[in-house]
């Protein structure tokens, strides 16, 4: 028994009405104006409940950006450390220049010491040869 378009539509339309009362008698749910009700009530809730999670958020958020600020200004405290630790190895390095210049001169005055003593020895070591070289020719001469 095939139906027709119209048949059909009309069936469509009479589904479409009663749908609704069909669903509500057939379970032990409330009438559908009760449960509308219902239904924006926990709309409601569950805004307000989604308002409340936001609040919650942006707090959490707040709470996080402190804390972000703090830990940076541990890392610019610790920045500022190193450069005060940086300055004072700077200045030891400074020092230990100045020792090594101060050590340098030390040493070119050893040299010029040592260069001194040399030629010292040289012209003693020179007069001490010539000396006995006169006594031994003043010796043979006389005998």
């Amino acid at each position: 028994m095939p139906f027709e378009n119209a048949q059909l539509e009309e069936i469509g339309e009479y589904v479409q009405a009663h749908i609704g009362d069909w669903l509500s008698a057939g379970s032990l749910a409330k009438p559908p104006v009760v449960y509308e009700i219902e239904l924006r009530e926990r709309m409601v809730r569950i805004e307000e409940e989604l308002k409340h999670q936001r609040e919650l958020m942006k707090q959490g958020f707040d709470l996080m950006e402190k804390h972000f600020e703090q830990v940076d200004k541990r890392f610019e405290d610790v920045n500022m450390r190193f450069e005060d630790v940086n300055m004072r190895f700077e200045d030891v390095n400074k020092r230990f220049e100045d020792m090594n210049r101060r050590f340098e001169a030390m040493d070119k005055r050893f040299d010029m010491l040592t260069q001194r003593m040399d030629r010292f020895m040289i012209w003693s070591f020179g007069i001490t040869i010539s000396s006995a070289l006169t006594v031994i020719g003043a010796i043979k001469f006389i005998s």
